[in-house]
């Protein structure tokens, strides 16, 4: 049985005293969640976002709540169309780390075109919009660090050509989701492996 954060308990009229009259009279077993003490384990990204989205909802953020609805909205399709090629019901949190480093390079790139469109209220906006979604990743490796763990990836897979390039970045992908532009990564790879 997997461990999960919370666990469901029997629920006891002595830990509310004020409904004991209400709870008596009620035959069907009640239970209530208690904190096992253990970190949560995968697929908790989803709900972080959905409790996010309602932090936001309650603080009249509308930024916040917009770019949320948003993200959740594209990870409904993920699920979707992860059901219709019949893999699984849901999408893991690797595949939503991929889909919001998706979002916030979409929005990049939407931040060029605004600029040079001259429309800067836009291009803030979607500034903005990166900084909400950059909450939800892990801290990405600077320079330095990606061009380390290209060197390292390299090294592990034991390349010497371009047509080992593919194990590089597999093996990036896997240790580094959602820490590194892996465009960029793949432009040091090809460098070092020419």
């Amino acid at each position: 049985m997997d461990q999960v954060p919370f666990r469901l308990s029997p629920y006891t009229p002595a830990m509310d005293p004020e409904s004991v009259a209400r709870d008596a009279a009620d035959s069907r077993g009640i239970y209530i969640l208690v904190d096992t003490g253990l970190t949560p384990e995968a697929g908790m990204l989803r709900n972080v976002l959905s409790e996010s989205l309602k932090e936001a909802m309650r603080a009249k953020d509308k930024c916040a709540t917009a770019t949320l609805r948003l993200v959740l909205a594209a990870l409904k399709d993920r699920d979707i169309a992860a059901r219709a090629d019949g893999k699984k019901t849901e999408v893991d949190d690797t595949e939503v780390l991929s889909m919001l480093e998706t979002m916030v390079k979409q929005r990049r790139e939407s931040i060029k075109m605004y600029e040079q469109g001259e429309r800067p209220e836009l291009a803030e906006q979607e500034q903005d919009e990166i900084e909400i979604i950059e909450r939800f990743l892990p801290k990405q490796l600077n320079d330095s660090e990606v061009e380390a763990a290209v060197g390292a990836a390299i090294d592990a897979a034991g390349a010497d050509s371009l047509k080992q390039m593919g194990k590089v970045m597999a093996a990036l992908r896997e240790r580094y989701a959602g820490q590194m532009d892996f465009g960029k990564a793949g432009a040091i790879a090809k460098q070092r492996l020419s």
